[in-house]
């Protein structure tokens, strides 16, 4: 019988050589793996929330609670000096001049209330006549602007961060433990201390987060700490809910009844058992959770029942600006910007954790 061999560098070696490079780097295959992450919420969370919380005090050009009162409401950087026209200036009734449309001072002239003149208040003007007034603006000392106290908003943004990253940190932590723990327990014991912890979870879950919120604080009292507990009161239930599904299905595995053969302990079985198998949708929860607290932690300060002032948290520099949005948006945009995109970026991250974690969603 004949053997067919192929010469040097034939299709056979050509064949061979090629499978090693196929195994190799491939710039193709190098980009697929990385558009598989998240990179724009994450680079979004990088700079805009961790770098500045950790490093707020090095990166900040500006004192966060003392401003200048001569530079207060001074547009952002980029922001070039504008000029306002047809508009003139009235007296109303022997007061200070006021500045008006044309329109309304034809009005006031005509029900004899006002009397018009120039800006220095001493000689009459038509009521056509244009007047040029010219507003300075921004300057790169200040690149996104001050706040009506002259305080740079780019240094009360960056230390606003650290306030929204330490929250949503520490309320996260509490509830998720206080959460993870009842969940568990719950599941693994059930009877009437399950059927007890999932009323609680219902009542609580019935309530609107808000209301609760600022019904414990008032009861409790404002502060950085008051914060930090009412958030973590309204997060622990749904971590309960979601680690006992979790945890009763787990409970009936064959592990867990070869465990309790064993002479396992029960707070033995829900540590090195139990735990474990939860773990990943602990995570993904967290992740998802922190644009919830970022929301609440925003919306009580904006309410004045959250972090108290001077301090600079994002909400209560959202309602700061709101008394000026139509002449100052600065104040008002750059915080809310802010949130929004924090939000956003942590609820994309959650979704690609979840994805990659759960073993069901990470094959299809």
């Amino acid at each position: 019988m004949a053997v067919q061999t192929s010469a040097p560098g034939g299709p056979v070696d050509a064949l061979a050589g090629a499978a090693p490079a196929a195994r190799g780097f491939s710039l193709g295959r190098a980009w697929r793996e990385f558009r598989r992450f998240p990179v724009v919420p994450l680079f979004v969370l990088v700079f805009l929330l961790i770098v500045p919380a950790i490093f707020a005090d090095v990166l900040s050009p500006h004192d966060h609670i003392i401003g200048d009162l001569s530079r207060d409401l001074e547009p952002p950087g980029w922001v070039s000096d504008r000029e306002k026209s047809q508009v003139v200036v009235e007296r109303v009734k022997d007061k200070n001049p006021n500045e008006v449309s044309i329109r309304n001072a034809q009005r006031n002239l005509d029900s004899g209330v006002a009397t018009l003149v120039d800006a220095n208040g001493n000689g009459a003007v038509d009521v056509g006549e244009t007047m040029i007034r010219s507003e300075p603006g921004g300057s790169w000392e200040y690149p996104f602007g001050t706040d009506k106290q002259g305080r740079d908003l780019l240094s009360r943004m960056m230390h606003g961060a650290r306030i929204s990253l330490a929250v949503s940190c520490l309320a996260i932590l509490v509830g998720g433990i206080l959460g993870t723990g009842l969940g568990m327990l719950a599941a693994f014991r059930g009877g009437f201390l399950d059927a007890l912890v999932m009323r609680i979870v219902d009542i609580k879950l019935a309530f609107p987060s808000i209301l609760l919120a600022l019904t414990l604080v008032v009861a409790i009292g404002s502060g950085f700490s008051t914060v930090i507990i009412v958030i973590a009161l309204l997060l622990w239930a749904r971590y309960a809910r979601v680690v006992r599904g979790e945890a009763l299905a787990i409970r009936e595995r064959d592990f867990i009844d070869r465990a309790r053969v064993a002479g396992a302990s029960n707070l033995r079985i829900m540590g090195r058992h139990i735990f474990p198998n939860v773990f990943n949708t602990v995570i993904v929860l967290a992740t998802l959770e922190v644009g919830h607290v970022i929301i609440l932690e925003a919306t009580l300060s904006f309410l004045g029942a959250g972090i108290p002032r001077p301090n600079p948290a994002w909400g209560l520099m959202a309602a700061d600006g709101r008394e000026v949005i139509t002449s100052s948006w600065w104040i008002f945009m750059f915080p809310c910007l802010a949130i929004v995109l924090t939000v956003l970026s942590m609820n994309l991250l959650g979704d690609w954790l979840r994805d990659r974690l759960d073993p069901k969603l990470r094959n299809v």
